[in-house]
């Protein structure tokens, strides 16, 4: 079964953590361990990732420079490099699967997209409310709350197409576990005479990683997290967790859209085009929500 399998940023990096290297590379093991049972279950896998924590400290890095900031689709670029590296090294590690290619991958999206005007996309670190304020005044950011904490904001256009997908399949046909679509992928535009150029934005992973599965007509998208479902009524004493749902049943505008709702409706999207299963849960879970025992699963 070939499965796009989504780890969200929050599964690679957990909830305020110090971002370091060396917690970054004991997550991305944890992360591996859980793909590598996958693979030798004998899935074919291509798998994408979230960079919300470590775009946005890499952004904090750069806009220190005294030589100039970098612009998100640069440092997007960058931490997708530096977390499919240690993704590839450390499933090399675990599996007897030996054919890994980590692959930077252009998004394309509308410049005309109303999100650009919308701020929604948390990156970097979490913050209090006050020091959030006070950064996005001295900044120029736009912040907003992030479960309990306050995090910057930022465009987070739809993806339109995946430029490099016709890569991504020869690959997996190939035998290849690809590691692409990191952060959600690079967001570029076509100008004018047809060429591209990249944008001030993050892609949501989850949205392009539901684009992503269906161009390459994979069996099931699996959406990685650090929730062991989804909940209705979430936050309230009447939440509980729904484990089998129709493509209709959920809309990801009940959710946070900068969190849960694009994980509902990228399945949504992708069980309609499809007929195919999509499946939101824990990391650690992995196996067993493609067996359909956890996790929230979503079928026609």
């Amino acid at each position: 079964m070939l499965i796009v399998a989504a780890l969200g940023g929050n599964a690679l990096l957990r909830r305020g953590e110090p971002m370091t290297a060396e917690n970054q590379r004991a997550n991305v093991k944890r992360a591996a361990s859980a793909l590598a049972a996958l693979i030798d279950q004998g899935h074919s896998l291509v798998v994408t990732h979230g960079n919300g924590p470590q775009v946005g400290l890499l952004a904090l890095q750069s806009a220190a420079s005294t030589d100039g900031a970098f612009p998100l689709d640069v440092l997007g670029a960058e931490s997708a490099g530096m977390i499919g590296y240690m993704i590839e090294q450390e499933l090399a590690n675990l599996t007897s699967q030996r054919l890994f290619a980590t692959l930077l991958t252009q998004v394309k999206v509308d410049p005309g997209d109303p999100a650009f005007a919308h701020p929604t996309k948390p990156i970097g670190p979490v913050y209090d409310e006050a020091t959030a304020r006070r950064l996005a005044g001295e900044r120029g950011w736009t912040v907003a709350p992030d479960g309990d904490k306050w995090r910057r904001v930022v465009p987070s256009p739809r993806p339109l197409d995946i430029l490099e997908v016709s890569v991504i399949s020869y690959l997996v046909e190939h035998g290849v576990v690809v590691i692409c679509t990191g952060g959600g992928g690079i967001p570029v535009i076509a100008r004018d005479d047809g060429s591209m150029i990249g944008v001030e934005a993050v892609v949501d992973k989850d949205l392009a990683s539901s684009l992503l599965a269906r161009q390459l007509k994979a069996d099931m998208l699996l959406m990685l997290t650090d929730v062991d479902a989804v909940y209705a009524g979430f936050g309230t004493p009447e939440a509980r967790a729904r484990r089998r749902v129709g493509p209709t049943e959920l809309s990801g505008r009940d959710f946070p859209a900068g969190s849960m709702g694009p994980k509902i409706n990228a399945a949504i999207e992708f069980v309609q085009a499809t007929g195919n299963p999509a499946a939101i849960g824990r990391l650690e879970d992995a196996v067993e929500i493609v067996k359909g025992r956890q996790g929230t699963r979503f079928e026609t």
